[in-house]
């Protein structure tokens, strides 16, 4: 980490972290938690295990942007709706690659997610996949989504049969490493044939809880302090690069597999300039794709199933509406998928309270001043918290804590500033993966309420683990098996409600790509 902050790039920036004092020369007037304390700063009531939800505490007191010292680095934190919309405008901010991102550089390098602004990778390979998470390849995914999602079923079966209750994150984690494993890259890990996470999540996890841990450290203590847990990183970086080598090892032996993900990074040319993807370069995105294309989706997975075992007449409605659109269609078709509207609001209500990803930096492009009052040099970023974002009362309204779908529903969209819902992040580097995550997230709660009834554990409270990422802890369901039921007699109920809403899909996360000039 420390070495990082010296390291220099094209534009004259320095890369990683950059202490808040060197780009907002306004600094004092922005709100800071009480009872600071010199070189250990705002650390009063702090934990290190959950920095994210603290934040969210501060937020609550100190207003819609403020600040937060530890142990020498200073952080500007921005949730409130207006200025969330002004970092959002891509002519004068950009992605900022700091905090935990940066502490993943080691093991993702210069891959989608956590590749600097002035590194050309990220933009040549998202000009050479973006087709792989197109209309048609989004429908061949599907079988194969749909095949993971019979292996997790089976499973559920036999928990249900045995009087068992189920892990739902640990579970969830399977169903995703799988179909991002399989619609992406060929390959199969077994993991609902382990009776443990596959090696690959436990050394996932392992980098992503360094990462989170760098930050909660002084900097120049790191090396002593976290002696014991950089070796442990280092051996699980180490795990997932032998992993992808193979990986990408048998795929070159095997010739090809049918043009997905993986095919596209080893041999497509970018349509203009002809330049491929290097061998580094493959193993850091697919190591991205493996890690993000699991992880914030396992996690929507959980808090959605979570809220629909705690509001049972929310997953009644969900229920009919899967029972009415897909009637007693074994295997429902990829368009069908897109026509559960209400289900896919169960799910933007889940991302809006719990953003799996719970915050993304944005830094100045040139000098300016943000929402007016704000001056920010170039370079100087900001944390938006989304999980305040999402709770801010003048757009959600005061009781904008409640677990509410309707809050999704087209007209509600339509009546909200835009910049206001954010799960995926924003601009030119927000998710690539969007689309496929949201498919595949509404088809398997889709497949699960149609299949369960799901209770709860009464004495069950809602907690929250963070590793970059965010995780229900300790989530664990009781199913009951359903009956199988006949199509809803007002089958034709869905189209009219589609035709009110503007057309299949959701309106709260439409989707566009803004790298194409078509919007957020």
């Amino acid at each position: 980490m420390a070495q990082t902050v010296r390291e220099t790039a094209r534009d004259g920036l320095p890369k990683g972290f950059r202490s808040a004092e060197l780009g907002w020369p306004e600094l004092r007037r922005i709100p800071h938690p009480p009872y600071r304390l010199p070189l250990l700063g705002d650390v009063v009531g702090a934990s290190r295990r959950t920095p994210m939800q603290d934040s969210l505490r501060y937020a609550r007191r100190l207003g819609p942007i403020f600040r937060r010292r530890a142990f020498g680095k200073e952080f500007v934190f921005v949730w409130g709706a207006s200025l969330a919309a002004d970092l959002a405008d891509e002519t004068r901010f950009a992605k900022h690659v700091g905090l935990g991102v940066a502490n993943l550089r080691p093991v993702a390098g210069d891959g989608l997610f956590t590749a600097y602004n002035h590194e050309p990778n990220w933009q040549l390979a998202h000009d050479v996949l973006a087709p792989g998470f197109s209309r048609e390849a989004m429908a061949g995914y599907h079988v194969m989504m749909l095949d993971v999602a019979a292996r997790l079923t089976g499973q559920w079966d036999l928990a249900e049969a045995a009087g068992r209750t189920v892990d739902v994150p640990g579970d969830m984690t399977k169903l995703t490493l799988e179909t991002i494993a399989r619609t992406g890259f060929g390959h199969d890990f077994g993991s609902f044939e382990r009776p443990r996470l596959h090696p690959f999540v436990t050394a996932m996890v392992g980098t992503l809880g360094y990462a989170q841990r760098l930050n909660t450290v002084p900097a120049p203590l790191a090396p002593w302090l976290l002696r014991d847990a950089s070796r442990r990183n280092a051996a699980d970086i180490a795990y997932l690069n032998r992993t992808v080598d193979d990986l990408v090892r048998a795929r070159r032996t095997a010739g090809g597999g049918g043009g997905d993900l993986l095919d596209r990074m080893l041999e497509t040319a970018h349509p203009e300039t002809g330049v491929r993807l290097s061998p580094e370069n493959v193993r850091r995105q697919v190591i991205t794709f493996l890690v993000a294309g699991h992880e914030t989706t396992s996690g929507a997975l959980s808090f959605a199933l979570h809220y629909l075992a705690q509001h049972p007449e929310i997953a009644a409605r969900a229920r009919a509406e899967v029972d009415r659109v897909w009637g007693d269609t074994e295997a429902p078709g990829y368009e069908q998928v897109a026509r559960l509207r209400y289900v896919r609001r169960v799910l933007d209500e889940s991302l809006r309270l719990w953003p799996t990803a719970p915050g993304f930096a944005r830094e100045a492009r040139e000098d300016t001043v943000l929402g007016g009052t704000y001056p920010m040099r170039r370079g100087a970023w900001a944390l938006v918290l989304m999980g305040m974002l999402h709770r801010d009362p003048e757009v959600w309204g005061p009781d904008a804590e409640r677990f509410d779908p309707d809050r999704f529903d087209a007209k509600a969209v339509r009546a909200r500033a835009p910049h206001t819902f954010k799960p995926f992040g924003t601009g030119a580097r927000a998710c690539i993966g969007r689309q496929f995550a949201l498919h595949e997230a509404t088809l398997v709660l889709g497949l699960l309420l149609r299949r369960y009834d799901l209770r709860p554990d009464p004495g069950y409270r809602l907690r929250v683990t963070e590793r970059l990422t965010l995780m229900p802890e300790g989530l664990r369901l009781r199913l009951d098996r359903r009956a199988p039921s006949a199509p809803a007699p007002a089958a034709r109920a869905d189209v009219a409600e589609e035709a009110r809403e503007g057309g299949a899909g959701n309106a709260g996360s439409a989707s566009r790509c803004p790298v194409h000039r078509a919007g957020d």
